[in-house]
């Protein structure tokens, strides 16, 4: 499947989506619908529906926002070098959509490669394990089973 940016889909965003996805924003902490969801499934990036991070790599890093240790598809995402705000960062972004999606830093779990993907909820979507498949992810059900269930 192929994923770009829908000129609908960024017409029908939110002002904060707008900003945060198109315009390199950033949501305050602990305030985006997603940064405390503990339910299963995937997260899409929300211009393209480009596949993206998986619950079962979310993790509470206390920041405020969602927190991955890595996306499902690494080619899914594009690392840049951000340099704004005086500080040297690494900026994330969707390959498909180019939709600013947040940074990447080096204090995650040590034990889950010690990657966190500090991501906005503006620029997700949440697919519920049980629309996967509904929605047209099937595939990704097969990162929610375990070795007893296969």
């Amino acid at each position: 499947m192929t994923y770009n940016k829908n000129p609908a889909a960024v017409q029908a965003l939110t002002p904060e989506q707008y900003r945060v996805t198109q315009r390199d924003g950033t949501e305050r902490p602990f305030t985006g619908e997603y940064w405390d969801n503990h339910e299963p499934g995937i997260y899409v990036d929300v211009v393209s529906g480009e596949p993206l991070f998986a619950s079962v790599d979310k993790f509470d890093s206390g920041s405020g926002w969602p927190s991955f240790t890595k996306p499902i598809e690494k080619t899914n995402v594009v690392e840049k070098r951000d340099f704004s705000h005086l500080m040297i960062r690494t900026e994330v972004r969707s390959a498909g959509a180019d939709s600013h999606l947040g940074h990447l830093f080096t204090d995650g779990p040590r034990d889950r490669g010690g990657l966190r993907y500090c991501i906005n909820s503006a620029s997700l979507r949440f697919i519920h394990l049980d629309d996967l498949e509904e929605q047209g992810y099937g595939e990704y059900r097969t990162l929610f089973t375990t070795k007893e269930d296969k």
